[in-house]
Parts: structure tokens; C-alpha cells; sequence
């Protein structure tokens, strides 16, 4: 941001100057300190908590618009911010990304792979802009149809492929017809170049399809991937690069927030912080896993000032140095206390030990009884086929280590996907990391989608 904080955490006077008007930000400027602004003080009287002339001008005149954070797994928040706020943030990024800018200023056409949630929205926003529905006039309950390819195109540069919720359920004519909608992304280039977009499961789960029914071949290989809409395990990323021989980025941010990090093709994070500021502060005492505190400025209608994103990440070597971020390892809300009082276990936690048991896992979730009494890894491979003995002793030694949960092991041939379009790591009966609750997304948002954006 502009200059450092005077004071630890605390933003700097020009910073101050910026907010003075905004009434959630009196009382702390008036006391000369800034406590950490958590969602339910964002939503509290929510807009006038918020409102300067300044923002109630730009909402009039279509500079400022209201949208919905992202909600995948978790209760949504209204914000405001300028249009097209995330996917010009997207856009930035990848026209200065090191690896992959070139891709952008060729001016490949980008293919985005994601949730159907995110690929009907943009059907619905481009029907909206025609003046025509897409459902049958009087017909409530009757299906929406297929949107064709170019009502799922969000701008010159972007459309959506997916229509399924499950892409574990995709079947042949599915793929085929992805694969001749990504032919035309590599045919509109000279050079035949193209930026895939995705989540990383979906790309996983095309490939494998794609493979398994002799329609590799037919798969245009792009010039760049980036995937960043929620979190990737690591023998997820391992596949995606076994089968790709191109920069494949994540990128890490939110709806409200932007995007923060990417990484680079080798898998090391970043900063992109253009005008914010993040702390990292133990999500309890002693803890190694981090709640990330940003501070921004970047959306000049709503700025957010020690605000608790809700992510959590780990470090380097265990200090609260976001110079040493090393990966971002899940939500906050879905931290599992530990068994044997070893402090708490986050997403990316789980995944470590599972990858390091066995690098044929795909799909896992981990379903724990609400007593922590017993826990059950349920898992899918990548060739469908259970893990050996000697994986499947270790991958279930391996949770009750990190846990201190007796877990058993259990081979799925399906892990259904969520209603958000995003698995859940965890299942523990409470409805938190259920995967069920969100309908809507923010699209191009590190770990979620909504309307206009990437």
C-alpha cells in the first residue's frame, strides 16, 4: 500500500485520509486505532455503514454496482465495488505475470473450465442484455435451455464450456463437444494459442474422460493455465503438469478483495499487493496456521481495512511473514480441532498427508462423527482403481497422526460433487464445508465465482 503502517497492523495517515469519510471507520479513527473488521461488522447496517456522497454519486451514475461475495461453502455478503472489479484484476495479472504474459498480449483467447453456476450466469447476464429470457415465457418450472457458445461468452476474449454440475459425470458427447468449443479458442489464433482458465478439478477430470475414451488427441494443449477457483491439492496440480507441458499458475484472491498472490510456473507464491497490506495472525495461540488480515484500498467504494478474509495460510518457517507465504491452506470456518490437542488441522493439512501417502489419490474428503470419536477418509483415484494395501494403512496411520482420530479408509468409485460446483474436504454433520451452500459465484475468485467476472 502507500508506505508502511506507522504502527503495527494500523494503516498510514494518507490511508486515514482516504476513509475519513466513511461512517464504519469514525469511531476507530476517533480512538487512533483500528481493530480487525470481521463480515458480520461489514453486513451491520449495511449500505449506510458505508455510504459517502462520493460512493452514492458513482452507484447513480453505474461506476459503483452492489454484487454478492463469494458463498461457496459459507453465508454470502453483500459489497460494492466498481463493475468488472475481479476480471480486471484477472486481466492485469496475467498481462504482467511473468510466465504467462505473453499469452495476453497475443491476445490468445481464454477458455474458462469451471463450475456450471459460473457458465449459467453468464448465459443469464448476456439473455438480460438481450431482452429475452431463458426459460419459456409462463413456464416456470420448465428447464432453461443450453445456452449456445456465444451466450456463454463474457467478453471478446472469454466464454464458459461447462454445463454439468458433476464433472465427474460428464459423459462422451459432454467432452467432445468441450473439445470442439476449445478448437475454436486454438483456431481464432494465428499460431493456434490459447490461456486455459479452470477450476483444477474440472481440467483433472477432462483429461482423465478425454484419455480414457481415446480423445486425446483431439485436446488443443494451451499455452497457459491458470487455475484459480478453489484450492488445488497437490496430486491434483502433480496430473495437471504430467499432462501439460506449459506455465501452470494459480492465483489467489477474492470477490471483494482481488487478487493478492499468484504463483509462479514452479509453484512458488507472490505478492500482488497494489495498494493493499496483509498481516498474518495465528488463528489461535501458537498456531503455524495464519488468518490472513488485508488491508486495501483497491476498490476505491469499499475499502477494507484489517479486514479478516477468512483464509488461512502457512509460512516458510512458521512467523507471520507474508514474504514467506508458501501455500494458502483453506477457510478459516472449516478448521477441524485436532483430537490430541495438537492444535488445529487446516484443508491444506490433510492434503499434505494425503499426497504424501499416496500420489494416486484424486477426490478426498474426510468425514469425522461430531464426537471426533472415528473419522472415514473416503477417496477416488485417478485410474479409478483402490490404492494398495500398503498405501491405504498409510493414508489412514497418516490422519490419526495429524488428527488424533482412529480413521479408516474407504475407496469410492464417485465423490459427488457440491451444489456450488466445489468439493468439500471436510464432512463433519454441521453443515460448515458441506459444499451445499452456496448458489452463485464470483467468477475468477480465488475459491469462488458470481456474474461478470472471470
Amino acid at each position: 500500500m502507500d508506505g508502511q503502517p506507522s504502527r503495527p497492523g494500523q494503516p498510514t495517515a494518507d490511508i486515514v485520509n482516504r476513509i475519513r469519510d466513511i461512517p464504519i471507520y469514525r469511531s476507530s479513527i476517533e480512538r487512533g486505532h483500528f481493530p480487525i473488521l470481521d463480515k458480520p461488522e461489514i453486513a451491520r447496517d449495511f449500505p449506510d455503514n458505508w455510504m459517502t456522497p462520493v460512493l452514492a454519486d458513482a452507484l447513480a451514475a453505474g461506476k459503483a454496482e452492489y454484487v454478492l461475495s463469494t458463498g461457496t461453502n459459507h453465508a454470502r455478503m453483500q459489497i460494492i465495488r466498481p463493475p468488472y472489479f475481479l476480471l480486471n484484476s484477472y486481466y492485469q495479472l496475467w498481462s504482467e505475470h511473468p510466465d504467462i504474459a505473453d499469452t495476453w498480449h497475443e491476445g490468445c483467447q481464454r477458455v474458462s473450465l469451471t463450475t456450471v453456476l459460473a457458465t449459467e450466469h453468464v448465459a443469464r447476464v448476456n439473455a438480460k442484455k438481450r431482452r429475452r429470457s431463458t426459460s419459456a415465457p409462463g413456464a416456470e418450472t420448465a428447464p432453461a435451455p443450453v445456452p449456445e457458445l456465444a451466450d456463454r461468452r463474457l467478453d471478446e476474449r472469454t466464454f464458459y464450456v461447462n454445463l454439468t454440475l458433476d464433472p465427474a459425470l460428464w459423459d462422451r458427447a459432454d467432452v467432445e463437444r468441450m473439445l470442439a468449443e476449445i478448437r475454436t479458442a486454438q483456431q481464432a489464433h494465428p499460431e493456434g494459442r490459447y490461456h486455459l482458465d479452470c477450476s483444477s478439478y474440472h481440467l483433472a477430470h477432462l483429461v482423465r474422460k478425454a484419455i480414457d475414451w481415446g480423445l486425446w488427441d483431439r485436446f488443443p494443449r494451451p499455452a497457459s493455465i491458470v487455475h484459480a477457483y478453489e484450492y488445488t491439492p497437490v496430486n491434483v496440480r502433480r496430473f495437471l503438469l504430467e499432462h501439460f507441458d506449459c506455465p501452470v499458475i494459480d492465483l489467489f484472491g477474492s470477490t471483494e478483495l482481488g487478487y493478492l498472490f499468484y504463483s509462479d510456473r514452479h509453484g512458488r507464491f507472490h505478492p500482488y499487493l497494489d495498494k493493499m497490506s496483509v498481516e498474518l495472525v495465528p488463528v489461535e495461540p501458537g498456531s503455524r496456521i495464519f488468518s490472513m488480515i488485508v488491508s486495501s484500498v483497491r476498490n476505491p467504494y469499499m475499502p477494507l481495512i484489517r479486514y479478516r478474509s477468512g483464509d488461512c495460510a502457512r509460512t516458510l518457517d512458521g512467523t507471520p511473514d507474508p514474504e514467506k507465504i508458501t501455500r494458502f491452506c483453506g477457510r478459516e470456518k472449516e478448521l477441524l480441532a485436532s483430537a490430541h490437542g495438537q492444535g488445529p488441522v487446516a484443508q491444506g493439512d490433510l492434503d499434505e498427508c494425503v499426497s504424501e501417502a499416496s500420489p494416486h489419490v484424486f477426490v478426498h474428503q474426510l468425514r469425522v462423527r461430531r464426537d471426533r470419536s472415528a473419522a472415514e477418509l473416503r477417496y477416488t483415484t485417478f485410474d479409478g482403481r483402490p490404492v494398495n494395501a500398503s498405501e491405504a494403512v498409510a493414508l489412514g496411520a497418516g490422519v490419526e497422526r495429524l488428527t488424533g482420530i482412529p480413521c479408516r479408509v474407504e475407496h469410492r468409485a464417485h465423490i459427488p460433487i457440491g451444489k456450488s460446483g466445489k468439493y468439500a474436504w471436510l464432512d463433519r454433520g454441521d453443515g460448515v464445508g458441506d459444499g451445499c451452500a452456496g448458489e452463485g459465484e464470483d467468477l475468477g475468485g480465488s475459491r469462488g465465482e458470481q456474474a461478470d467476472e472471470p
